[in-house]
């Protein structure tokens, strides 16, 4: 009633009613509107149930707080900073609506406050109390939503009919029940970014500007070429590290540096970055050993795609040198993918990523070095044998 009367368009995101519902769909598909049917949903006991709404289409927020105290709602309105804004000295401290938690006798209705990101995609807040906040207010600890900031795909929502009341969901269930637990979202370090910048002068170079313009271009069609593919993948190398130390493309990189756990290489991958206008380069190892792809992008900017491969208490890619046929080990702890925003794009990173740009990179990884050896440089490199000639022409293709 509170929402359909102040035209606020929420959508159902709780997990366990989204999932009661996608069991039973068609059952649910043919239920008309206003039908008075048994409550088979909403009522199965939980403390809270979890709705969303999209921040740039609420038009009236602070009437319809009030008017939801009125109806007997006992409310808490949790407020953050608006971490896209920490890029910006003047906007840093502005703060934005995150979760609201609207308790009636002992049920409540927990609203997650979705707010737009450049890169298409919906980002809501950690939901972090205040000191002053009554931590009994509710059980916090059982919230789905705020444990961490998370980052979703736009969905495409459908109105349907649940225990008699018309709700909107997204089209796409499964896919949306899918994205909650891997959902955790990174924002960059613009503070340390711009210390960087202040003992390290950026290049703003002519030369430089084309290097990051194409080096974005090649990773947003990256990105999309693994999309179809349905491959996730993450920022690694010095890719990484540009994100993470200086909330960009490092310019002298020359290269766009990708990381794909091995269990999720495709066949037709090399022919599908072909189709999108990106010959190989070289390929290095075979599936169950060093595999490692190289595209040329437009430029001469190329894309570099290892492979890793999980051992018992760490993960590993390989490294071929061509003229010998020597291989390499790079060893890294094991780590989990968040999301992260960077050129504009919803990318994974490691969640540890100090620990693995660390492993990478060393303690030093803050001090610029333009002069980079990847056999001897990296501190976690380590000699792995060599490949026998009678299989060069398989593990070593150059084009």
């Amino acid at each position: 009633m509170l929402t359909t009367s102040q035209n606020v368009p929420v959508f159902l995101i709780d997990p366990l009613v989204l999932e009661l519902i996608n069991k039973n769909f068609e059952q649910v598909k043919n239920t008309s509107h206003g039908s008075t049917s048994e409550c088979n949903f909403f009522c199965v006991p939980r403390d809270f149930t979890a709705f969303a709404l999209q921040y740039h289409l609420w038009k009236n927020e602070e009437g319809w707080f009030r008017i939801a105290e009125n109806m007997g709602f006992q409310c808490l309105k949790i407020e953050s900073k608006d971490p896209r804004l920490d890029g910006i000295d003047s906007l840093s401290g502005t703060e934005i609506p995150l979760h609201y938690l609207c308790k009636l006798a002992s049920h409540t209705i927990h609203l997650v406050v979705f707010h737009e990101r450049s890169g298409n995609y919906l980002w809501h807040g950690h939901l972090r109390l205040k000191a002053h906040v009554d931590r009994k207010f509710v059980p916090f600890r059982k919230l789905q939503f705020g444990r961490y900031p998370g980052a979703f795909d736009r969905p495409e929502l459908q109105e349907i009919t649940v225990d008699g009341l018309d709700v909107l969901i997204p089209k796409d269930l499964m896919h949306f029940l899918e994205e909650i637990p891997h959902s955790r979202f990174i924002e960059c370090r613009y503070k340390e970014a711009r210390a960087f910048f202040q003992q390290y002068l950026d290049d703003n170079t002519v030369e430089a500007m084309m290097f990051r313009k194409s080096a974005k271009e090649l990773l947003q069609l990256a990105a999309r070429t693994l999309k179809k593919l349905g491959v996730r993948f993450w920022l690694s190398s010095g890719t990484c590290l540009g994100w993470y130390r200086q909330c960009g493309i490092i310019p002298y990189s020359k290269d766009v540096d990708l990381g794909i756990f091995i269990q999720d290489y495709k066949s037709n991958m090399i022919s599908a970055f072909q189709d999108a206008g990106l010959p190989l380069k070289h390929k290095f190892g075979k599936v169950e050993d060093s595999l490692e792809l190289s595209f040329q992008g437009k430029d001469d900017v190329k894309l570099d795609i290892f492979f890793f491969y999980e051992e018992t208490d760490h993960v590993w890619n390989g490294g071929t040198q061509a003229k010998t046929g020597k291989k390499f080990k790079y060893l890294f702890p094991k780590f989990t993918l968040c999301w992260t925003e960077f050129v504009d794009m919803k990318v994974h990173v490691p969640c540890e990523t100090i620990e693995y740009i660390e492993a990478n990179y060393g303690k030093t990884w803050k001090i610029p070095v333009k002069t980079w050896d990847w056999k001897r440089s990296p501190p976690n490199v380590q000699p792995n044998g060599i490949w026998p000639i009678s299989e060069w022409d398989e593990v070593i293709q150059l084009y």
